[in-house]
């Protein structure tokens, strides 16, 4: 959920022990719970507003490509990585002219009216 493993969990929680105390973390404890369901709950009549509000076309969407997940940096450039290249791409383009160089001698262009 949270991507914590069972280290970082078990440092958590001696972490909230020690700052909050034996005597008060039941009750932060229930708290989180209490928040938890709530948001839980927020989020259940959300989808069910939704769901009245888009009617039966609330079936036909693909909730898969609207996932947060799928867009994953690492999971993108793992998969650009290892794609073949393309061969319909066209050629590199080659430039025409070679590029302009400052000539000191020549006095650089100035427009008094964008100043």
């Amino acid at each position: 959920m949270l991507d914590i493993n069972g280290w970082e969990f078990l440092l958590l929680g001696v972490l909230a022990i020690l700052v909050l105390g034996p005597e008060r973390l039941p009750e932060y404890a229930g708290k989180l719970g209490r928040f938890v369901r709530q948001a839980r709950a927020m989020a259940d009549r959300a989808k069910q507003q939704l769901k009245d509000e888009m009617g039966p076309e609330f079936s036909d969407v693909d909730w898969r490509t609207y996932d947060p997940r799928q867009y994953d940096p690492r999971k993108i450039v793992r998969e650009a990585l290892n794609s073949p290249p393309e061969q319909d791409s066209p050629p590199p383009v080659k430039p025409t002219s070679a590029p302009k160089v400052h000539d000191p001698s020549i006095a650089t262009p100035w427009d008094s009216e964008a100043t």
